[in-house]
């Protein structure tokens, strides 16, 4: 028998990676909050790969840390390994990356959602969802106890009507043989949400003492560690090496004998894959030249055995799946785990979202994370920590916090998602900024603390902090071009080592760290006068220095797209009655419904000549309401 539970001002469907971000925003801004989980014990899971960052993704969890979000600090908390990628190109590439606990990652995350006050963490199905007269969403769990609420935000992962295939065998399921979110995924679709079937996979797992570890390629951490938060107080040390392998002749030929049992090809499943993550039988397939592929096996935890395959996600039959990992050199032995699996998940078209990650149509509903159609955990994350956010300044009548493009990868992603759409599970790549440059990981405290203090989720103290990291960098920034030194041996020696031309008269330092071959590390000799200054400010101002020109030059082409963004676009516009409008532009325009001008110019069928059509019409509504 029903009975009304609770009612609360922002409620959130999921405790994964989306859903801890978004209820820990939301009761951190100060609204009544609660966070409904299928299972208590999987609070921030990691059912793929236990680890956080990667290439652009690390750019993600530094900028979910800069504006007050909280993977940053739980991933530093639990790390086991600690590596920056692509460190041999220039910075607007290198991305932290860090192999992690992921048990006790999850006993963190729950820990701080229990802790957190304003904020209530539930064990409990929600089977149906509908908004009611007054306003209010209600929401009802499968004990039927009924919650109300004024927002609620929509992180549902890979549950949502989840399917798990390998090879002949499928079941409905959750990841990591969870329960899947059946009935709401029912119910979302009785009150018109547009969803769309997507798939994901994860790889097979082995036990490490069935591994000859001597026949793999260590791969060590960093020996400098850097964390992932800007407020970091831990001592971070690398626990677990991590090995690579690689797949052979042999490992393709078996795969190639059984690929008529995956059911990726044999037509059972019908939802779209990642397409920069694929199983190892597309890669197979897709690159048939190639005689091997990279696998990477990383530890799942200082206190278990159980050793990732990463690069070997598959939905091939459980004895397959056995007989072409012991083709791979070092795990000729290795015994399963877990199997590898595919997974089949409904999500919603981003189309259907406003750049606040609200629903258009649907006020009061935010989605957040793979239900928006994304993949990975850390979009997921920034999904959720947006829609916190925006869900709780909704109910306390603010306007929205919306990120723009050029001044986050956050903004970015979702630009993206609500703009773009996708037809495959969006993936963050440095590739998708048009200023990477700016948007660098090692700068987003600079860019984003400032909004993480003005909205309420960055702490005096913490902000304090910051200030005085930005005095240290210009007060080293002032003394580099303050600090002249004569032609020396000393000084000419490290020149030519570098491969860089000598000095023949006084060369200020900005000069010479303005040089690729040169940087503060090998000037040590002769810059006996530096301050003693931790090492991120040196190293924000020879970055800054290094690439002052490019950065000016990209950051003039930021300000005249702002020029577009400012310009906002209401949601009831009628493009129809705009005269010289395409027809085609009439259609997109009207169903993606801009905020502002710059997002229209994004949008795939809307011309410039639309856009100045759209100039010249908000120009004389301007006029109009004179």
């Amino acid at each position: 028998m029903e009975y009304f539970a609770k009612d609360y001002q922002v409620i959130v469907i999921g405790a994964g990676h989306a859903g801890i971000e978004a209820g820990l925003a939301a009761a951190r801004l100060g609204c009544e909050t609660c966070v409904f989980t299928i299972n208590l014990d999987w609070v921030g899971n990691m059912a793929c790969n236990p680890s956080i960052g990667g290439t652009s993704k690390g750019h993600l969890v530094r900028e979910i840390d800069a504006l007050g979000g909280e993977m940053g600090k739980a991933a530093d908390a639990n790390t086991l390994q600690s590596r920056i990628l692509n460190l041999g190109k220039g910075p607007a590439v290198h991305s932290l990356r860090a192999q992690i606990d992921r048990r006790l990652y999850s006993d963190y995350m729950k820990h701080a959602l229990e802790i957190q006050d304003n904020l209530d963490l539930r064990q409990g199905e929600i089977i149906d969802i509908q908004k009611l007269d007054n306003g209010k969403w209600q929401l009802k769990t499968h004990l039927e106890a009924v919650y109300t609420a004024d927002c609620v935000i929509l992180a549902t992962g890979t549950f949502l009507s989840g399917k798990v295939y390998v090879g002949d065998v499928s079941y409905e399921s959750g990841p990591d043989g969870m329960f899947p979110a059946k009935k709401l995924g029912e119910a979302l679709k009785r009150i018109g949400i547009p969803t769309r079937r997507f798939k994901t996979g994860t790889p097979s797992r082995v036990n490490k003492k069935t591994v000859d570890c001597d026949a793999l390629e260590i791969q060590n951490g960093d020996e400098r560690i850097v964390p992932f938060s800007f407020d970091n107080n831990r001592n971070i040390q690398n626990k677990l090496p991590c090995y690579i392998t690689y797949t052979n002749l042999d490992t393709k030929d078996v795969i190639l004998k059984n690929l008529h049992r995956s059911p990726l090809y044999s037509g059972k499943i019908d939802g779209k894959g990642p397409r920069y993550c694929p199983s190892i039988e597309d890669k197979i397939v897709r690159f048939a030249e190639k005689e091997r592929h990279q696998i990477f096996i990383e530890p799942c935890g200082e206190h278990t055995e159980e050793m990732y395959l990463q690069g070997l996600s598959s939905s091939l039959p459980e004895d397959v799946q056995l007989k072409f990992i012991r083709t791979i050199p070092g795990l000729e032995h290795a015994e399963l785990m877990r199997t590898a699996y595919a997974i089949e998940y409904d999500c919603v078209d981003p189309l259907a979202l406003k750049a606040s990650l609200e629903f258009l149509d649907y006020d009061g509903l935010f989605g957040a994370g793979q239900f928006n159609g994304s993949s990975g955990y850390e979009e997921a994350a920034a999904q959720g920590l947006v829609a916190g956010i925006n869900a709780a300044r909704k109910v306390q009548g603010q306007k929205p916090l919306i990120l723009e493009r050029s001044g986050s990868y956050i903004g970015t992603l979702i630009d993206d998602l609500v703009t773009k759409g996708c037809s495959d599970p969006y993936r963050m790549m440095t590739s998708r900024s048009e200023y990477r440059l700016l948007l660098r990981q090692d700068n987003a405290d600079r860019r984003l603390t400032p909004i993480g203090h003005e909205i309420g989720l960055i702490d005096d103290e913490r902000y304090e902090k910051f200030l005085k990291k930005l005095d240290l960098i210009a007060a080293e920034k002032e003394r580099t071009q303050k600090t002249v030194f004569a032609p020396s041996e000393t000084l000419n020696n490290i020149l030519v080592s570098r491969e860089t031309s000598k000095a023949t008269t006084g060369v200020r330092l900005c000069d010479l760290l303005k040089r690729p071959q040169i940087g503060y590390d090998c000037l040590t000799p002769i810059d006996v006068d530096r301050p003693d200054l931790p090492y991120e400010i040196f190293e924000q101002v020879e970055i800054d220095t290094k690439y002052e020109g490019y950065i000016k030059r990209q950051q003039a082409q930021v300000d005249e797209m702002h020029r577009l963004e400012v310009q906002t676009l209401f949601d009831d516009i009628d493009y129809n009655s705009i005269l010289g409008l395409r027809l085609e532009a009439r259609e997109k325009l009207s169903k993606i419904r801009p905020h502002s001008i710059g997002q229209a110019s994004r949008i795939s069928g809307v011309s410039p000549s639309d856009i100045s059509v759209l100039l010249i019409y908000l120009e004389k509504e301007r006029r109009n309401d004179k």
